[in-house]
């Protein structure tokens, strides 16, 4: 169904609360900025996503692209975006409280089921309303984004650094999951063994006994082969059609056990395989994991007014189109 009205304007009150509207500082940035952005236009945008009449009513709309403004405005994960609503008053005005919540707003997975809802192309809607608002207060004038600067970099994923070991024993993990919820009994699933080995070769590694900790990651390497062969034997045996979630499985842990040191086009990751490894030449960070994006600033001021993700990781000076002469 739609989702719900936001509470946020009505005059009726409730017995012993205060608004929050009385009790917080209106010099503050987030208060300021919930009076400067144009709620209803996400509204109109993302109402016909909807249904009317069928299933239970969504969030209202206010709360969702609220916390996705302060996911990205303070950098934390859909979990710390959630929790620190429960905590901070200004966050729960920020999203259309009328007074304060004691209870957590939504689940986490409410955010990212919301974004595959709308989808990669609706959700530049939120950066262009920003740009709205900004140009509605003042903040941006027309005539700053008639020049603009244009750059690369890389937009990391929320992954842990991708060692071999590390990838070996993941998969191997997420292989043993798959086949406990497929009903497959495996001959052997080295969780006591591969964690130990997982442990030794992070220490060796760290005390630079790099032939031992080849040792470990190499026995790490065969753990993950031995299941991997013996769930594609008990797989076959069944006859049947596979889960996706198995099929997907095995053959991402395929990739990861069969790739080596030089391959181009490499796995990093069992849960988000579109991670590139890209090197920037930064000092400090010689390579960086995520995807390559390509950023617009205003040349005066830094204002961003657009960011396109760039798959495959493209030479920076191709990012561009040549301008057409007429």
């Amino acid at each position: 169904m739609r989702p719900t009205k936001s509470a946020q304007g009505e005059e009726q009150g409730e017995l012993y609360q205060t608004r929050l509207s009385t009790l917080l500082d209106q010099r503050h940035p987030l208060y300021g900025l919930a009076a400067a952005i144009d709620w209803e236009f996400f509204e109109r945008e993302f109402g016909s996503l909807y249904v009317e009449h069928k299933g239970r009513p969504g969030l209202p709309m206010r709360l969702l692209v609220g916390l996705h403004y302060l996911k990205h405005l303070y950098d934390v994960s859909d979990e710390r975006v959630v929790a620190g609503f429960l905590e901070n008053p200004y966050w729960q005005f920020f999203c259309g409280e009328e007074f304060f919540r004691h209870d957590l707003p939504c689940d986490p997975t409410t955010l990212v089921k919301w974004r595959q809802r709308i989808g990669p192309e609706r959700m530049e809607q939120l950066l262009q309303e920003t740009i709205a608002t900004a140009q509605r207060q003042g903040a941006l004038k027309p005539t700053e984004l008639r020049r603009v600067n244009v750059d690369t970099t890389v937009q990391e994923k929320a992954i842990a650094f991708p060692t071999d070991a590390r990838l070996y024993h993941k998969a191997r993990c997420v292989l043993v999951r798959e086949a406990k919820r497929a009903g497959l009994d495996l001959r052997q699933s080295y969780t006591r063994v591969g964690k130990r080995a997982l442990q030794k070769q992070g220490r060796y590694a760290s005390a630079q006994q790099l032939k031992r900790a080849r040792r470990e990651t190499k026995r790490l390497r065969t753990y993950l082969g031995r299941v991997l062969r013996d769930l594609e034997r008990k797989a076959a045996a069944r006859g049947q059609e596979l889960s996706p979630s198995l099929a997907q499985a095995l053959e991402r842990a395929g990739r990861i056990q069969r790739q080596e040191r030089t391959d181009k086009h490499k796995l990093y990751s069992m849960q988000a395989p579109e991670v590139e490894c890209i090197a920037k030449g930064k000092e400090h960070k010689k390579y960086e994991f995520g995807c390559k994006v390509s950023v617009a600033t205003t040349s005066k001021r830094g204002w961003v007014v657009g960011i396109k993700a760039l798959p495959g990781n493209p030479y920076d000076g191709h990012t561009l189109k040549r301008p057409t002469r007429k």
